[in-house]
Parts: structure tokens; C-alpha cells; sequence
């Protein structure tokens, strides 16, 4: 699964294949019957310390690095959230939730922000302090280094910020920003003891995390002990492991077979197989991934609002949710985030439409349209998804002509050539969906959505300090968009997790990439 360079900010993180997988076989039984893992449930019964919980993830071969700076592939980053905290994370919504900051305070221009910090010590015993808060984001920000974080730091001017007392940062900002708490909580931006090196990383990590390092073996394996003096409570596990298993079989037959007790990323058929069986538990991440098809706007025939709009009313949204994805999702409504903070959830299910398509499409003059839908096998459903459409698009009259891209170049060839693609985004939230996306000078405009009054609205709301009346101004954008965007938004994909019967404490309603993703601290063994 290819990266999307429009994700590369706070969007979803990647999965790598094929590269150092350590060889997991083996098919194991377990006794006793129903689903019974983790998430929180209220049958998971009192947590139990002790154990070492075994998880495995695709991974990156031997140029693995416990560096958090970084994290790109699933497996880095849920090491890194093991090791190191961030100021802030994403919660369920996708709010920015606080973590080593016990609170944020904007001046009245919003582009100044006082960050306190909470009282947490590193794994050596030093505290965590404002200096290290700024030698964090100042590494992270270096012009000479390709760090995960970088572009989400943009607005900070970290020459002038400064650190009012050891746990006080004064955030200057290039320009105000209502959204800043989205910042401290980017992916990547993580905080790490002043004056740490890339050899620091190497040998034996420091973070303020959950888990201490204990040995780290690139491309196979990495285990970490329980953290005791954790300002957010000890882990009840005594370690985790992290076991790289590229292959999705090799994942699943090492859950089944015992080498494992947590497997992520699975298909929606093996867990449909196994769900409900007694054998191993299945965790369905709702709302993970946004699944699209994207339709330029700058551009015949997409220039023309009613055919965006025919297109709209062609899709069975249900229909490619059971095909493209095996069900494993719910439908969307053509706007991103559904679930999310600032969603504009009043808006009414859009449902297929014949004959308003057919109509819309003749007042446009455009009865018989021809065009070409790009897709690729670079992610799951793509390539089902896209005969599905073509299938619903011929009841109203349209040709639509499939067109494979390549796997290794789909996402920066779709990004400004085309008229009609395949498209998906992981979680993040919808401020930072609309400013990488949808702004006129938006670097991953895949829909080539150009509107002044609409850039002239998200300025405003990023300079609306009330939150009530923010969320109306970004619910006005979301109306603009529902009524004539370019973005197809059929469906939102479940990010899919097996566990072992014995695993505990599983989140189950956090998308991936939220906080409780790939959480392993508040997690424990039956």
C-alpha cells in the first residue's frame, strides 16, 4: 500500500510489504466459542498485570528506525507512540486531544499560544521541559532533514517561539490559527530530550512513553518493558514485542497459531471468516479510511456542476460498500470525516438517482458522456470499486473506460492528470483535509477545487476563536461542497485487527492513526 502524497501531513500512514518478513506459519486451535477481544467492552472484567503481548505488523526491513521523527509505516509509529508522547493526539473525533501538555491558551489574534506542560520525566528521570518541547519541533523543522512532521509545523515560527519557564511554551505563529491544538497533535511530532541524535535512536532510545527500550533488531523484532513512572499510569502488560510479518497470511497464521496475540491489518475477508468463531477476536476500526472517486473540477466534463452533480446521484453508495470493500464499511455522503469533529451530519443520505442523473447529464449536454476512470491495485477495493461504477454509471447512460494505473506511481499520476480517479484518505482531521486539499494553493489538490470565497471562508474560520461559530463556518464549506465538490465520497472502510482470545482492552471505536490505535499501555492479558 502506496503512501498518497497528499497524506503525508496527517493522513494515513502506510503499510509496506514484501521487506524483511520474519516467517510466522503455523495453525493453531483455541477452545471455548464467541468474540471476545478487548475494546473496552464491558465483559473484558478487571485488567491484569503481567505478560508479554506479542504484536505483529507489516514492516520496513532492515532501514528500520526507532527514530520517532521518522515514523511512517503503521509498525513505526505504534513503536514510537510505545516509546515517546506527543503534546497532543488525535481522540475518536479527531479533536486534538492533550498528552504532555495539560492545556493550551491562545492570545485574542490567535496567533500566539501559551502551551503548559504536565509534570512527566523522560526514561532516564529527567523532566520534560519547555526546552525539550522546543529542540523537538526546531529537529523536526530542519530544512536539511525529510521528518514526518515538517509540513505540519509550517505555521510555527520556531525563531521566536520561546520557552517562558520550564514548562511553559509560547508558540509564534506565522499567522493565526484556531486549529494550532491540530499541530502539537500532527503525526510525527513527537518530543524528545534536548540535544537527542539520530545515533541516540539507534543504540538505546530515551522517550517519556509507556514503555522503555529494551532491544531492537530492524526488519524483525522490538521489545519494550513497562514504564512504572508514566504520568499517565503503568502499563499493565510487563513488556510488548513487536514482531514484523509482511504478509497477510503470515499475520493471521501466527495469531492462529499462537506465535502472536495482536495481528493488524487484515482483509475484510479473513475477517469475515473468522468473526464470531471462538477462535481469535476481530476489531473493526469504524471510519478509518475515506473511500472516493475524484473528479477534477477545472475541467471538461467536470467544469460543469451538473454533471459533478449527476455523478453524485449515479453512485450506489451501498452497493460499492458490499462489493469494493466486502462490507467491511459504512456508506458516505460525498464530504470527508463522517464521525469526525465538525462533520455536517444534517445534511440528507444521498441515494442513487437514475433519473435525475439522466436529466442533469442532458441539461448539460452531455446524454452520451464518455469518460476514463483511473484506478490501480495500489489499494484495497480500487480496482472492484471501479467496475462496480462503471457498471452503475451505464444505467444513466455513461461510458465509463477503466484504466489500470501503476502501483508504484497512481498517486502523483492521478494528482493533476485525468478527469476522474480513484481516491481514498486515512483520518485526520477535516481542517487539515480542506487546507491540504481544497485551498487554492493546496499542494495535493486532486480535485482541482479552486475558490477564492471558499478559501476567504476557511481563513475565517481559522480566525474564529469560538468554537460554536467555527463549526458553523465549516459547516457552510461542507454545504458547498455536498452541493456541487469534486469529491465522490461512496464510503468509509474499516481498518480491520485480530487478536488472541486471552487480549484485553482493545480500543474499538478509534480510526487509524487516533491515540487509542495501535495502543498497547492501557491493553492486558486474561
Amino acid at each position: 500500500m502506496q503512501d498518497h502524497p497528499g497524506l503525508r501531513r496527517r493522513g494515513l500512514l502506510t503499510a509496506a510489504s514484501g521487506l524483511g518478513a520474519l516467517a510466522l506459519v503455523g495453525c493453531g486451535s483455541s477452545d471455548g466459542s464467541g468474540d471476545q477481544s478487548g475494546g473496552g467492552d464491558a465483559n473484558d472484567g478487571k485488567p491484569r498485570r503481567g505478560g508479554r503481548l506479542r504484536a505483529a505488523f507489516a514492516g520496513g526491513g532492515a532501514s528500520e528506525t526507532l527514530d520517532p521523527h521518522l515514523a511512517n509505516l503503521f509498525a513505526d509509529v505504534a513503536r514510537a507512540k510505545a516509546l515517546f508522547d506527543k503534546l497532543a493526539d488525535y481522540g475518536d473525533d479527531l479533536s486534538a486531544q492533550p498528552r504532555l501538555a495539560s492545556g493550551w491558551e491562545p492570545n485574542a489574534g490567535l496567533d500566539r499560544w501559551k502551551v503548559t506542560l504536565r509534570k512527566a520525566d523522560f526514561h532516564d528521570g529527567k523532566p520534560v521541559t519547555a526546552e525539550d518541547v522546543l529542540f523537538s519541533y526546531r529537529r523536526i523543522a530542519d530544512p536539511e532533514k525529510a521528518f514526518r512532521a515538517k509540513a505540519s509545523l509550517e505555521p510555527i515560527d520556531l525563531k521566536a517561539s520561546r520557552a517562558v519557564d520550564e514548562r511553559t511554551v509560547e508558540f509564534v505563529l506565522k499567522r493565526p490559527t484556531a486549529e494550532f491544538p491540530n499541530v502539537l497533535a500532527a503525526f510525527g511530532a513527537y518530543i524528545v530530550p534536548d540535544g537527542s541524535s539520530a545515533a541516540d535512536f539507534e543504540k538505546k532510545p530515551v522517550g517519556s512513553g509507556p514503555f522503555r527500550f529494551v532491544s531492537f533488531a530492524p526488519g524483525r523484532s522490538a521489545v519494550f518493558r513497562r514504564n512504572d513512572d508514566h504520568w499517565d499510569g503503568a502499563p499493565h502488560l510487563d513488556e510488548v514485542e513487536f514482531v514484523v510479518a509482511n504478509e497477510e497470511s503470515a499475520r493471521v497464521n501466527a495469531l492462529l497459531g499462537g506465535q502472536v496475540e495482536y495481528a493488524h491489518e487484515l482483509n475484510p475477508t479473513t475477517a469475515r471468516a473468522h468473526e464470531g468463531k471462538g477462535r481469535i477476536g476481530i476489531v473493526r476500526l469504524r471510519n478509518s479510511a475515506m473511500q472516493a472517486f475524484a473528479m477534477k473540477t477545472d475541467r471538461a466534463p467536470f467544469d460543469d456542476k451538473r454533471v459533478r452533480e449527476a455523478f453524485f446521484l449515479i453512485a450506489d453508495r451501498q452497493e460499492l460498500v458490499d462489493g469494493a470493500l466486502s462490507g467491511a464499511g459504512v456508506v458516505g455522503n460525498d464530504l470527508f470525516g463522517k464521525g469526525y469533529e465538525y462533520y455536517a451530519d444534517g445534511l440528507p443520505q444521498r441515494e442513487q438517482d437514475l433519473d435525475r442523473a439522466r436529466s442533469l447529464l442532458k441539461q448539460a449536454g452531455a446524454e452520451k458522456l464518455k469518460v476514463t476512470l483511473d484506478t490501480s491495485a495500489v489499494a484495497a477495493g480500487f480496482t472492484e470499486a471501479a467496475g462496480i461504477f462503471r457498471d452503475q454509471a451505464a444505467k444513466a447512460g455513461v461510458t465509463v473506460d477503466v484504466k489500470m494505473g501503476s502501483k508504484d506511481s497512481y498517486w502523483a499520476d492521478i494528482l493533476d492528470s485525468g478527469t476522474l480517479c480513484c481516491y481514498r484518505s486515512g483520518a485526520m482531521p477535516i481542517e487539515a483535509h480542506i487546507s491540504q486539499r481544497l485551498l487554492t494553493d493546496s499542494t495535493t489538490n486532486a480535485t482541482k477545487w479552486h475558490h477564492k470565497d471558499f478559501d476567504a471562508l476557511y481563513q475565517q474560520a481559522q480566525a474564529t476563536k469560538d468554537a460554536k461559530e467555527r463549526a458553523a463556518v465549516f459547516g457552510r464549506m461542507q454545504r458547498r461542497l455536498y452541493a456541487e465538490g469534486g469529491f465522490l465520497v461512496w464510503g468509509f472502510a474499516d481498518w480491520i485487527i485480530g487478536t488472541a482470545r486471552t487480549v484485553k482492552g482493545v480500543d474499538r471505536k478509534a480510526p487509524a492513526n487516533t491515540l487509542d490505535w495501535a495502543r498497547f499501555d492501557k491493553v492486558w492479558l486474561a
